[in-house]
């Protein structure tokens, strides 16, 4: 197996410009999920990526749902090999603003920057440059390892970035043919542009739109302001005063089930070396803040929180307009953590919400999913074999990490399918992920799939020994 994956590697280097050039052909497809406009996108990036997959040795196809596809794949590989099933989607969020953007955003390019060269596109790092790392690792066990040395399956998502309403259906409709003895996902982050890192805990999510409505129409603010309520200053009210003093948030019953960490994981994260200034001067700040009495590294980990993503009400083109607006809505989100119950706490905001309902208003809430907080074993054979894969790489094991975004597909996993996950991901802090001017560094994208090729020979060789 070591033979087969020198080779693999070795082909991996030399087929590096034609790996980027399918990567960047992927990156073209403006596959925005949210925005029904791009439907016709995604399904044309969902042929593409199964396309590839069939290039790759797979017997692949487009299965529809009732909202975007999924991309199926699979690969025999030896009878006694583990069966291993690959997660990615190729669905990215909306490129707004595109006046923030120094190029345009489905028309990727290649910056320098200050690790080398960076693939800037949105989807670049979240997630199409991700999933074509393992795509490309299996691509070159097909073509010069004497084939994929696993049952592989590649199960490649269209929903992510909607709220994957699709997924937990079609999971459970298909999950004879899915049902794996572990599962890869690559769509989290390394610890430093040096150093791999497993995730093993994930912050679920519960996320609210909500509308404040006052008057029947906009009224002038000369002839009512004063009189009458406004709902923009209502809602603004509300909402600011959702934390107390301390940055905890004032709502009743938020914080219930709250699983702390352990000295030991306390411990454990404090050797890592967080470089607080660092992560802060990526965002332009100099200052944290947040929950009193918890490090940063704790507040993005290990404590819930509730953010304002969108505020918008009233007129707001260009110049003045005297107006009171007869409603205003903002968009929040909340991250949740081990032991908080999304329904619970959902329940609880809507609770929350309805008591500080002002004197002739009403409230329109729509909820856009929750979803809890996850655990994968921090200990186990498959973590063992990944550890031991990325040190053939990286000359160094990989750190244990946090992370504060959701990936809800890994507890779909664990309930429907019952595998756990191994969480195996290249981003970097400063990949501006959601954001204008998103990347993703070439030697990130190069250590990946180098990684996953040999993590792919370890998992082969645990059946075999």
């Amino acid at each position: 197996m070591s033979d087969s994956l020198d080779a693999v590697l070795a082909h991996l280097d030399a087929t590096h410009d034609a790996q980027i050039e399918r990567l960047f052909n992927l990156l073209r497809i403006p596959s925005v999920s949210t925005d029904s406009a791009h439907d016709g996108d995604v399904h044309r990036a969902a042929e593409f990526c199964s396309d590839l997959l069939t290039a790759s040795g797979f017997n692949s196809s487009v299965r529809n749902t009732t909202g975007h596809p999924m991309v199926v794949g699979h690969v025999d590989g030896p009878a006694n090999a583990p069966h291993v099933l690959y997660y990615g989607h190729y669905d990215v969020q909306p490129p707004d603003p595109l006046d923030l953007w120094r190029s345009p955003p489905f028309e990727p390019v290649l910056v320098d920057g200050k690790n080398g060269p960076q693939i800037v596109a949105r989807g670049a790092a979240d997630d199409k440059g991700q999933l074509m790392m393992f795509v490309e690792a299996l691509r070159a066990w097909n073509e010069v390892g004497g084939g994929i040395p696993v049952r592989a399956t590649v199960l490649l998502e269209g929903e992510e970035e909607s709220g994957s309403p699709s997924l937990d259906p079609f999971l459970e409709a298909n999950a004879d043919e899915l049902r794996p003895d572990v599962c890869i996902v690559s769509d989290t982050g390394m610890w430093d542009p040096t150093t791999p890192a497993i995730t093993t805990m994930l912050r679920g999510m519960v996320y609210l739109e909500v509308t404040l409505h006052g008057p029947s129409h906009d009224l002038h603010s000369g002839m009512y302001g004063g009189a009458v309520v406004n709902p923009l200053n209502e809602l603004t009210r509300i909402l600011g005063n959702l934390h107390d003093a301390d940055g905890r948030i004032a709502v009743k019953g938020f914080y219930d089930g709250v699983i702390e960490p352990t000295d030991a994981q306390l411990a454990e994260w404090k050797g890592l070396g967080f470089d607080e200034s660092g992560f802060l001067a990526e965002a332009g700040l100099d200052v944290s803040t947040g929950e009193a009495g918890h490090s940063v590294l704790e507040r993005i980990w290990s404590r819930p929180t509730l953010d304002i993503n969108g505020l918008f009400g009233g007129y707001t083109g260009e110049g003045a307009k005297t107006v009171i607006a007869a409603e205003a809505s903002a968009k929040f989100s909340c991250r949740l953590v081990p032991g908080q119950d999304p329904a619970a706490v959902e329940t609880a905001l809507i609770s929350h919400l309805n008591a500080a309902l002002p004197a002739g208003c009403r409230w329109t809430i729509v909820s856009h999913g929750c979803n809890p907080a996850i655990q994968v074993p921090s200990k186990s054979p498959w973590l063992e074999l990944a550890q031991h894969g990325l040190e053939r790489i990286w000359n160094q094991r990989a750190v244990l990490v946090g992370c504060g975004g959701s990936i809800p597909v890994v507890g779909s996993f664990q309930t429907i399918l019952g595998a756990d996950s191994l969480l195996i991901g290249f981003g970097l802090d400063d990949d501006r992920v959601h954001s204008p001017n998103e990347k993703f560094d070439v030697a990130s994208y190069r250590g990946g799939t180098r990684s996953h090729a040999a993590v792919l020979a370890v998992l082969a060789e645990s059946e075999r020994t």
